[in-house]
C-alpha cells in the first residue's frame, strides 16, 4: 500500500500504515459512524460539523475549497465543486486527480499542494479558500488552529488518517451544504457493492487476501480484516483471521519464511503498480509454492486500480467495482499456473 503512519506517501517508502488502512470502510461503515461526524446541516446555511477538535460552522455556501488531506478531492468533486487547491498524495496524476475523477475535474487546473514536508499553510492561504477540508490530513490541534485562521476547517472525527470513506464524505458534504446529496451518493455506492455481491454468490465466504506489490525488508505485506479490506468483505469474501498474528497498525507483515500462511486464502489480490512487480514476485520460491499461485487464483491490479483501492472514495469505489469484479470472477474460477513451484 502506498502509505504508512504518520505521514502518508506511496509504496515502499511508507511501511507503517495510514490506511485505515486507512482506507475506510469500503462500503460497510454506514449509519452511526457517519452520523457521528455531523451536527446539523440540512443544506441550509449555516451548517455545523463536529470533529476531533470541536465544531466548525460554515456560514455560507463555499465555492473556493482546498483539500488539505490526501483523498478528500474525490468527495468534493463528486458533489460538483472543483477545489481551488488539491493536496497531492502520490502517483503523479494531472492536477493530483486520478483517472476515475477526471470527468468531474474537466478542464479546471487547481493549484497542486504537497504535504510531504508538512502542510503548506502559506500556499493554502494564497488560494484564498472559503473552506478547508482536512478529514484525511493527519491534523494536529496546532495544524487545525493554523488552518482555521485561514478559513473554516473540517478535521477528522476520530482517526487522523483514513477514517471510513462514508464518514468523511458525509462531513464534507454537510460542510458544503449538500448533506442530502452526499447521503444519496453514499447509498448509491453501497448499493452498487450489494448488487455486485448478490450477482456473484461464488464470492460469498471465499477467503481472500489483499497484499502490497512487493517484498519489503523480508516481509510480504497483507491486510487483515478491517477498513483496508472492506472492498472485499462487502463483496462477500472473507479475510483469513490467521493474518491477525502478523498485524501491526492495520497491516500484516508476513516474513517470507512464513508465507505459507497465505494458503489460508483461496484468492490472492496483489496491489501491483509497476511492470516488473509480478516478475519480481515470481522469482521467489515461496511465492511460487503458494496454493493460490499454483491454482491461478490471482489478481494483479496495475497502478490505477491499486490507487483506486487505496483511495476508497465516492468516486474511486465504483471504479474498483468496474475493474476488479471481472478479475475476481476469473481468480475465483482459477486456471493452472504456468509458474512452477520449486
Amino acid at each position: 500500500m502506498p502509505w504508512s503512519r504518520p505521514v502518508p506517501s506511496p509504496s515502499a517508502r511508507l511501511l507503517g500504515l495510514v490506511v485505515a488502512v486507512a482506507l475506510l470502510t469500503a462500503c460497510s461503515s454506514e449509519g452511526d459512524d457517519a452520523d457521528a461526524a455531523v451536527a446539523g446541516g440540512d443544506g441550509v446555511f449555516p451548517v455545523t460539523v463536529e470533529h476531533a477538535f470541536g465544531t466548525t460552522t460554515v456560514e455560507s455556501e463555499p465555492t473556493r475549497i482546498v483539500t488539505a488531506g490526501v483523498t478528500e478531492q474525490d468527495a468534493v468533486l463528486a458533489l460538483g465543486v472543483v477545489p481551488v487547491g488539491i493536496t497531492d498524495w502520490y502517483g503523479e496524476q494531472p492536477h493530483a486527480v486520478w483517472p476515475w475523477a477526471q470527468d468531474e475535474l474537466g478542464d479546471a487546473e487547481p493549484t497542486v499542494l504537497s504535504s510531504a514536508d508538512g502542510l503548506q499553510f502559506e500556499a493554502i492561504a494564497a488560494v484564498e479558500p472559503d473552506l478547508i477540508v482536512a478529514t484525511n490530513a493527519g491534523l494536529t490541534e496546532d495544524d487545525y488552529a493554523k488552518l482555521s485562521e485561514i478559513a473554516p476547517t473540517v478535521a477528522h472525527s476520530d482517526d487522523d488518517y483514513f477514517e471510513p470513506w462514508d464518514t468523511q464524505a458525509l462531513a464534507i458534504g454537510t460542510a458544503m451544504g449538500k448533506e442530502a446529496e452526499v447521503r444519496e451518493l453514499i447509498a448509491d455506492v453501497q448499493g452498487q457493492f450489494a448488487d455486485a455481491a448478490a450477482a456473484h454468490p461464488e464470492f460469498a465466504g471465499t477467503p481472500a487476501a489483499f497484499l502490497q506489490n512487493a517484498v519489503y525488508d523480508g516481509d510480504l505485506i497483507a491486510y487483515q480484516e478491517g477498513l483496508s479490506t472492506a472492498f472485499l468483505t462487502d463483496l462477500g469474501f472473507t479475510v483469513p483471521a490467521s493474518l491477525d498474528a502478523f498485524a501491526t497498525e492495520g497491516q500484516a507483515f508476513v516474513p517470507l519464511e512464513q508465507a505459507s500462511v497465505l494458503d489460508d486464502a483461496d484468492v490472492l489480490i496483489w496491489g501491483t503498480e509497476a511492470d516488473g512487480d509480478r516478475a519480481a514476485l515470481e522469482e521467489l520460491g515461496v511465492y511460487r509454492a503458494l496454493e493460490a499461485v499454483q491454482g491461478g487464483h490471482l489478481v494483479f491490479t496495475g497502478p490505477v486500480l491499486a490507487g483506486a483501492i487505496y483511495f476508497t472514495s465516492l468516486l474511486s469505489l465504483p471504479y474498483v467495482l468496474d475493474e476488479l469484479v471481472p478479475l475476481l470472477e476469473a481468480a475465483v474460477a482459477g486456471a493452472p499456473s504456468t509458474v512452477p513451484a520449486d
